[in-house]
């Protein structure tokens, strides 16, 4: 009986040991396998340092392959603060060469970081500035890559191509609605540390930077050009409040070219005020078509039957009474007898008002809705408005007069990237 006791207290130690061991296994198998990246990642952090390398930000094309939005490099200044030996002499070697007192570099450099970029200071320092700080051959500080967006034609179609910050971020039109494919995929130098900081003699790893994706326009460059020019020189004749200009491809809605004046140089942004900036007039302001949207009434009264232009008559006297209100025609005095073809080949006011009562506001503004006015384009541009349009129950026969030959509504553009 006492053998048998004693045989069963070994079974149960047995039993807690390979338990024991059970255990062990497991825990080894979930440090070595599953948790292996994280915790090698973990570890590597403690003892490697990376120097960024900022990449490259995508280009922006007209359709033709002109380059539109480019980059230049820099270069900017980086500390490793644990790495100065001599934080006074450092301190007083940069401070002169940055344009900055003392005391201000010295904020960087005991800063308790393992990485110290000096901002704005040492950011896209120039050649002549950045040779000075390498000549110097101090320990922990460092001249690394940094890449500059480049607009080669400055304030060419600066509303639309937009700008970025100083981090390459896009802040403003194209630059900001495809910032998440203009942006890339920063790159490091990558080296190895002690506890305190002091670089290990391993071999550094580089990790190469990746460029953002380019966008093409719809935009010709040549046309863009002129539509530039002219808008410079009406400026410099009439002196007006603002001036704007679109080519369109009637066939498929695509900008050819769009500017505004007043305009902005992109690479000096901060120069300019916020309605310099963010008013791109183009897209954001409204319009009378004016003449031009008359051919909108025609099409409906043709389409509706309301009209025979060669047979229907009409006595143009010079202006039409619609309530309280007196629309002219351009021509003093009128055009009196003419037919409704005379009616669109004179683009006589009185006349197109009469087409526009004949189809009355539901079937008028039927059409305006149609034909996409007073709606947003989805041109992939920020800022877009719509056009004005008179809710419909609320149209008096005044709206409906003068909407019927160009005003109340307003047009905008559709589409600018391939």
């Amino acid at each position: 009986m006492f053998i048998k006791h004693i045989h069963s207290r070994i079974k149960i130690i047995l039993a807690l040991i390979i338990f024991t061991f059970i255990l062990i296994g497991a825990k080894v198998f979930y440090i070595q396998v599953i948790e292996y990246d994280k915790l090698n990642k973990s570890a590597s952090n403690l003892w490697s340092r990376n120097l960024p390398i900022k990449a490259d930000r995508g280009l922006i094309y007209d359709r033709n392959g002109v380059i539109l939005a480019d980059n230049i490099t820099t270069t900017s200044l980086v500390l490793i603060p644990n790495q100065i030996k001599n934080k006074e002499k450092t301190a007083n070697s940069l401070a002169p060469i940055l344009g900055v007192s003392k005391e201000e570099m010295l904020k960087h450099i005991n800063k308790k970081t393992s990485i110290e970029r000096v901002h704005p200071e040492g950011r896209r320092l120039s050649y002549e500035t950045a040779d000075q700080i390498e000549n110097l051959n101090l320990p922990g500080v460092y001249l690394v890559k940094e890449s500059q967006r480049y607009y080669p034609f400055d304030t060419y179609m600066s509303h639309t191509l937009g700008f970025v910050g100083i981090d390459n971020q896009g802040l403003s039109g194209l630059e900001l609605m495809y910032d998440d494919y203009l942006t890339g995929e920063d790159g490091a130098i990558k080296y190895y540390s002690d506890a305190k900081g002091n670089k290990l003699k391993l071999s550094e790893i580089y990790e190469k930077p990746q460029s953002g994706m380019n966008i093409t326009l719809t935009i010709n460059h040549e046309i863009q050009e002129a539509v530039e020019r002219e808008l410079n020189n009406a400026v410099k004749k009439f002196n007006p409040d603002n001036a704007l200009a679109i080519v369109m491809d009637p066939n498929n809605g695509e900008i050819l070219a769009m500017s505004a004046r007043p305009n902005y140089s992109p690479a000096n942004y901060t120069d300019y005020n916020t309605e310099e900036i963010n008013r791109n007039l183009p897209i954001w302001a409204t319009y009378e078509p004016g003449s031009t949207f008359k051919i909108i009434t025609l099409a409906a009264s043709l389409e509706e039957g309301t009209v025979d232009l060669a047979k229907d008559h009409y006595y143009d006297s010079g202006s039409i009474k619609v309530e309280n209100a007196t629309i002219h025609c351009w021509k003093h005095g009128g055009h009196g007898a003419e037919t409704f073809m005379q009616v669109v080949e004179n683009s006589c006011n009185p006349g197109f008002v009469v087409l526009g009562q004949r189809l009355g506001k539901n079937k008028l503004f039927n059409y305006i809705n149609k034909f996409g006015f007073g709606k947003k384009t989805g041109i992939d541009l920020n800022g877009e408005s719509t056009g004005i349009i008179f809710p419909l129950d609320k149209v008096g026969p005044v709206e409906l007069a003068t909407t019927a030959f160009g005003q109340g509504v307003s047009v905008t553009p559709i589409h600018l990237v391939v």
